[in-house]
């Protein structure tokens, strides 16, 4: 998985590309953890996520759970693959999805 990151202001912008699973959540984990902390909001860009685990789903609600105490935290550009597995684990009722 590709990670790229950048902060626009006090916007926290990440970009996925490829499977968030058990093998790359973890990374992801500490791309957030070291960069959470300087963010008031944070905006996930999944156009390039081909793939998301219920790993990867602990990874988003763990984040939610800390920017939701700031300015939020938003998902964009889902495709309808990971958008199905949102919507089967009722993630699309507890994550703010674009």
């Amino acid at each position: 998985m590709k990670i790229e990151k950048s902060m626009n202001g006090a916007d926290l912008q990440i970009a996925l590309e490829g499977r968030l699973d058990t093998t790359t959540a973890p990374e992801l984990e500490q791309a957030l953890k070291a960069s959470l902390d300087d963010a008031n909001t944070l905006t996930m860009d999944f156009e390039k996520l081909d793939y998301i685990s219920s790993a990867g789903l602990r990874v988003l609600l763990s984040a939610h759970k800390i920017m939701s105490k700031k300015g939020g935290m938003k998902i964009v550009k889902v495709n309808e693959i990971v958008d199905e597995v949102f919507e089967v684990t009722g993630f699309k009722d507890i994550l703010d999805i674009e």
